[in-house]
């Protein structure tokens, strides 16, 4: 049996698109390892499929963080069996070159965001240089990989002359609970960072008769606090800290309507398309998602979400105002979440996965 290595720098167990990864690749026959992060505050693993690794980091953030983390990574698969291994992000992509140019082994990149056009990298000239160098070094000698749109797909191929597959963030199916959430409450999941406008997003709440309720944590955490200390709105939103996908599975279908908000610094931001959105499609529930080019081509397809030409204060008060108040709007958008999940789910999608692990040896 093929043995595959997956490496992220995460926590595994929150980590719900490489559980459908590794999950789906294998049920196709192949040994899965995932490779990841110990943190500080990190429970212990959750039973999966395929086996799950994880690596202690002195440091827990910043450059000596990517540095001691890809040191260790280096010398773990220097050392693992293994037949492929596939980077996830830009942040893995070095030890996995190096060991599988050594070792002679198969190697992917699973290109799960264009990294070097993120806002917090972006904004930083000496940050993005070194990103953009590990970029033009390594993505040349990965010929095999996917990524999560077309547009993706597209820049890697101008930038470095290989062709990705597309495979999108979908969700597994699941069943719906047969019981609503008495209280009508807003809905945020995924990464607190930077770029998600949570600038303007707190402060709209101030004008909203509903409670936000943020699931996630990350490197814009302190600053939502203090935006929501100095706006007052502790009694209104909520910081829920991180959740576990089998949480989140059932209290998102409780949830009135999900938050769906990218600032536009970044091509990163403004091309992206994110897990949550398909998230909350598969919760059933509608959506307020900025306008941003595949999200719209898909609302224009299943309209399932208000969709906001910008993160601007008064945009996002009037959209919300109007999907609270509308319920024949809400209405319609919900039974159209409910026909697009029946599509739009890793069910469908894990096919072109399992295609391409599957050719790999041939």
């Amino acid at each position: 049996m093929k043995r595959i290595i997956f490496t992220v720098t995460n926590d595994l167990n929150y980590d719900q698109r490489m559980q459908r990864i590794c999950s789906s690749v294998a049920a196709a026959g192949f040994n899965v390892v995932l490779l990841g992060r110990q943190m500080k505050e990190s429970l212990p693993l959750t039973g999966q499929s395929f086996s799950q690794k994880r690596l202690y980091c002195i440091f827990q953030k910043g450059p000596l963080f990517y540095i001691e983390f890809n040191l260790r990574l280096f010398f773990c698969l220097l050392f693992q069996k293994a037949d492929a291994i596939c980077a996830i992000d830009l942040d893995t992509i070095l030890p996995v070159y190096f060991v599988s140019f050594f070792r002679k082994k198969k190697r992917l990149y699973d290109a799960h965001e264009l990294f070097t056009e993120q806002k917090e990298i972006v904004t930083r000239p000496f940050i993005h240089r070194c990103w953009l160098a590990i970029e033009r070094f390594t993505v040349p000698k990965f010929p095999i990989g996917y990524t999560v749109n077309e547009f993706i797909a597209g820049e890697l191929a101008r930038r470095y002359g290989v062709h990705y597959l597309v495979i999108r963030n979908l969700p597994v199916y699941k069943e719906l609970p047969e019981q609503r959430a008495t209280e009508k409450f807003l809905i945020y999941q995924g990464a607190v960072n930077e770029g998600r406008s949570f600038e303007t997003l707190i402060p709209a709440m101030r004008e909203i008769d509903c409670r936000l309720r943020i699931f996630g944590t990350g490197n814009f955490l302190e600053q939502a606090r203090q935006l929501i200390r100095t706006n007052q709105l502790e009694d209104k939103i909520i910081l829920e800290g991180m959740a576990l996908p089998e949480e989140l599975h059932k209290i998102t279908p409780q949830a009135y309507l999900g938050i769906m908000l990218f600032e536009s610094t970044g091509l990163n931001q403004y091309q992206s398309l994110s897990n949550r959105f398909f998230d909350y499609i598969m919760a059933g529930i509608p959506q307020l998602c900025v306008a941003y080019p595949a999200y719209q081509q898909i609302n224009d397809q299943f309209q399932i979400a208000c969709m906001i030409p910008d993160t601007a204060t008064e945009t996002i008060v009037k959209a919300l105002q109007e999907l609270l108040s509308d319920q024949s709007l809400h209405e319609r958008l919900q039974r159209n979440c409910l026909s697009a999940r029946k599509i739009l789910n890793w069910e469908n999608e894990e096919k072109k996965l399992k295609d391409l692990y599957g050719q790999l040896w041939e």
